[in-house]
């Protein structure tokens, strides 16, 4: 019984070393699993880099089986660095506004005794809106008027009196007080005459009114909404991180939701003095030319605004490799590898804008990047021969790529 569980033990330590010996000739990135994790010092096969390594660590003969293996190069695929550009455009949704807008309201309360406009059209500064009854504002002006042409009477009496000695200056002084209490009184039923007169305020588009002839009103019913429409102002929200770009005077485009196809040039007219803290926004404003009338206050816009940017190293998205320090690319040059750290900027579609130690034109590795160590040296495949590499007769061979259609007919090479 003893002697099968030794047997049985024997054996696995025997499958175990095959199968490690076979992972860490079969699998690239045994070695960099091995170092990460402590385990360096039993590593068989690590690259040409680490060579020194292994000599201390493993004796002569290990040094030998490292030598072989770190002699293979690696087959890859690059590409280049490019440049790519981030944050020059701000893309936002607004609303829009009349550039000057008023609510129409009376000043008195009464009852309306004519509305002479059409609702929904044009009307002039000045022009009479509606009329509340005025019967007994009326009266009170005639009879201020009467007491006016009295109190002038009196006073040129007088003063004719006090020419002859008849009448003292001190009632010939009460007379013209009098005279002057009476015009203020005409005046005062004057201004409470015309308030019954509602005028619009500005020039503009009416809206539907929201009263008919015979409603009573007061100071707060909302008679009509006048809306100047010359310009509109487009009011949207940027995130705080473009604060500093926002000038007034700044140019912007718009396009209407409902107008697609459209554009409309305008500037930046207004900026808020602070970012909301609930939001990180700050609120902006934008006034686009609208002299056609073809825009209307409460329409959404898509507005787009231009700044400098910010320019960033692009690799293939490919490139971009991960370990427990981060992300890295592999940079080739002079047919060598070296590992360059990066911090991604934005991933796009086609390209990552990263923070790296790279320039443009750079080449970095897009496939292959399993076989690739640091200082190690690297064969490109379907790229032209680099000066620093082997002669064609001692390169191995690179597997060509055939269209489908001369696979099929059997003329692929």
């Amino acid at each position: 019984m003893n002697l099968k569980l030794w047997k049985q033990l024997l054996l696995s330590l025997i499958l175990l070393a095959v199968a490690f010996v076979g992972w860490s000739w079969l699998y690239p990135g045994a070695h960099d699993v091995l170092a990460r994790n402590g385990l360096e010092r039993i590593s068989l096969f690590a690259p040409a880099g680490d060579e020194a390594k292994v000599d201390t660590a493993a004796g002569p003969g290990a040094a030998g089986r490292v030598r072989g293996r770190g002699q293979r190069e690696a087959l890859v695929i690059l590409a280049p660095v490019e440049e790519g550009l981030v944050n020059d455009k701000l893309t936002a949704i607004g609303t829009g506004q009349a550039v000057r807008s008023v609510s129409v309201r009376t000043l008195v309360s009464g009852q309306i005794a004519e509305i002479p406009i059409r609702p929904g059209g044009k009307v002039e500064h000045g022009d009479v809106l509606i009329r509340l009854d005025a019967a007994e504002e009326e009266l009170a002006v005639e009879k201020a008027k009467l007491t006016v042409n009295d109190a002038k009477a009196k006073v040129e009496r007088l003063q004719s009196l006090v020419a002859s000695r008849a009448a003292s200056s001190v009632e010939a002084d009460q007379a013209q007080n009098a005279l002057e209490s009476a015009k203020v009184a005409l005046r005062e039923a004057e201004l409470d005459l015309s308030r019954r007169t509602v005028t619009a305020p500005i020039s503009g588009s009416l809206g539907i009114l929201s009263v008919n002839t015979g409603d009573y009103v007061t100071s707060q019913s909302e008679i009509a909404r006048i809306d100047d429409r010359s310009e509109i102002l487009i009011e949207f929200f940027v995130p705080e991180r473009f604060t500093s770009g926002m000038e007034v005077g700044k140019q912007v485009t718009a396009i209407a939701i409902s107008r697609p196809g459209e554009t409309f040039e305008g500037q930046i007219s207004e900026v808020d003095n602070r970012v909301d803290e609930a939001s990180r926004t700050l609120r902006v404003r934008a006034q686009i030319a609208n002299a056609d009338d073809t825009l209307r206050a409460g329409m959404s816009f898509e507005v787009s605004v231009g700044f400098d940017g910010e320019r960033w190293p692009t690799v293939d998205p490919l490139a971009i490799q991960w370990d427990s320090t981060g992300s890295y690319v592999w940079q080739v040059e002079d047919n060598k590898a070296r590992r360059v750290n990066v911090t991604i900027i934005q991933r796009n579609a086609e390209t990552v804008l990263v923070k790296a130690d790279l320039s443009t034109g750079d080449e970095v590795v897009t496939e292959g990047v399993q076989s690739v160590r640091p200082g190690a040296t690297v064969r490109v495949i379907g790229g032209a021969d680099r000066p620093e590499a082997s002669s064609p007769a001692d390169q191995e061979p690179t597997a060509q790529r055939v269209s489908p259609d001369k696979a099929k007919s059997g003329d692929g090479a």
